[in-house]
């Protein structure tokens, strides 16, 4: 049970450091701004793959999970437990922020700044990006090594800068619906997790395509 426990903790703290970045921006009349929320998710994120990478792999994203398993580095059996606890993580982020900062926000939800068209092609690209850099620098289905987390921790910054006064990017189905169920804003709620998934599951050809087949680990 310690990989299912990994990636509860890990997705735990991505959405707690995360979105209470953004709650507490709000609240402090943009102290924080937006290039500090973009460094605090990539940040988060690099920091939980040295802490997490070596036992669970670190996905820390139900879209990963499921990418990795289309691209046969990981057991379609094992989806639904990573899956479960991934979840479970991004929610009790939720509900811990509900508790500390009660009132009538969003808790970070991702919501588009324009069109749902738009938004929804933003975050394919964006995930298909993320999700072929993770490809690329991951073994099997573990993201580790030296340079892995400061590559994938990199792009969640970066993307998160330019893009996410449009879409949010989101990039992850978890740190999309916990917020916005907990808050109760539910408005283009199936946007992000169809938008990230699809974009996952296009990297694995993508990367496919570039690096030849991979065996897995």
């Amino acid at each position: 049970m310690r990989r299912p426990l990994a990636e509860f903790l890990g997705t735990f703290i991505l959405v707690f450091a995360g979105t209470g970045a953004i709650v507490i921006d709000h609240l402090t009349g943009g102290v924080i701004g937006h290039a500090g929320i973009a460094l605090t998710f990539g940040l988060v994120v690099l920091a939980m793959i040295y802490t997490f990478g070596d036992i669970s792999g670190a996905h820390l994203n139900p879209a990963v999970s499921i990418a990795f398993a289309a691209a046969g580095r990981f057991p379609w059996k094992e989806v639904p437990l990573y899956l479960g606890s991934q979840l479970a993580g991004a929610f009790a982020a939720s509900g811990l922020l509900k508790f500390l900062f009660p009132g009538p926000g969003t808790l970070g939800t991702t919501l588009p700044a324009g069109s749902a068209s738009q938004s929804f092609v933003l975050e394919v690209v964006l995930t298909a990006i993320l999700m072929l850099v993770i490809l690329s620098v991951s073994t099997g289905s573990k993201e580790k090594g030296i340079t892995a987390g400061i590559a994938i921790g990199a792009v969640v910054g970066l993307e998160a800068m330019f893009a996410g006064p449009i879409c949010g990017a989101s990039m992850n189905p978890a740190r999309s619906l916990a917020p916005a169920l907990v808050s109760g804003h539910l408005g283009h709620l199936w946007l992000y997790p169809a938008a990230t998934v699809l974009g996952a599951l296009l990297a694995v050809p993508l990367c496919q395509a570039v690096r030849g087949p991979q065996s897995p680990n």
